[in-house]
């Protein structure tokens, strides 16, 4: 098991060489750090806590200060432990980078869903609505709190409360690519919470392993040709410019034939 902390920074889209268009998720993934090593003989499992994104010292408290020194790394703003983990391939204040993931990878995606505030059931559990004419006195109510008999509301009953801002987690999304060097991962697919939010990637805990990574189309080759037109162009107009007889003669020539 592996995974690493990211921030989603939103959606775009990618195309494939055989022309299939890809929707993915741009996810920010700055080096991680192992902040805490956790074995079965002194803690009760193994695990590991990566830390990721710093924060400034003042804004942080002598406990957090403490844990991360052992790391010999600045304060993290956020931490999350990965369990079922060979300890004895990590060491204390290991750099994890963007790399630990390859094209084609299945992962896990854990995020915290966008929040929608206080919301009734009709919005929250998808209920209908009463008439809204001839003298109705029901419109957007509950309904029912159910039978009489116990004499209170049972639990489970859909009701009116908080909606969103909840831990989701999407499983066996696709990596497309990974780069390492501007620090990004392209998953496909949509992930959960807004943009800026903290996810955490990981194996699929199904075990569905690695598919064919995609090839994409690169538009950095596109750009280099078209340099080199640009550039043979302007040779070209500099020369004709030098020497005006030369064009002269070629259009001659040109018109002849």
């Amino acid at each position: 098991m592996k995974g690493i902390l990211g921030r989603k920074v939103g959606m775009t889209e990618v195309f494939t060489t055989d022309g299939k268009l890809i929707p993915v998720t741009v996810v920010e993934v700055k080096p991680n750090v192992v902040t805490q090593i956790k074995t079965v003989e002194k803690d009760g499992y193994n695990a590991i806590q990566i830390g990721a994104f710093d924060k400034k010292e003042k804004a942080s408290n002598r406990p957090e200060m403490g844990h991360v020194k052992k790391a010999n790394t600045a304060p993290k703003r956020f931490l999350r432990e990965i369990r079922g983990i060979d300890t004895n391939s990590y060491t204390l204040g290991q750099v994890i980078s963007a790399d630990v993931f390859e094209a084609g990878e299945i992962v896990d995606v854990t995020g915290t869903s966008k929040g929608k505030g206080f919301q009734g059931v009709i919005k929250r559990w998808n209920q209908s609505r009463g008439p809204m004419s001839h003298g109705s006195t029901y419109h957007r109510r509950v309904g029912s709190m159910g039978p009489m008999r116990p004499m209170r509301v049972l639990k489970g009953k859909k009701l009116p409360g908080h909606m969103g801002h909840e831990q989701v987690t999407i499983q066996n999304l696709q990596i497309v690519a990974v780069d390492a060097e501007n620090n990004y991962i392209l998953i496909s697919g949509n992930i959960p919470g807004p943009k800026q939010s903290l996810v955490f990637i990981r194996e699929s805990i199904k075990g569905k392993g690695k598919v064919a990574a995609l090839e994409l189309v690169s538009y950095e080759e596109v750009i280099e040709e078209t340099a080199e037109n640009v550039v043979e162009t302007a040779q070209s107009t500099e020369a004709t410019v030098e020497n005006p007889e030369v064009a002269e003669e070629s259009t001659t020539v040109e018109e002849e034939k």
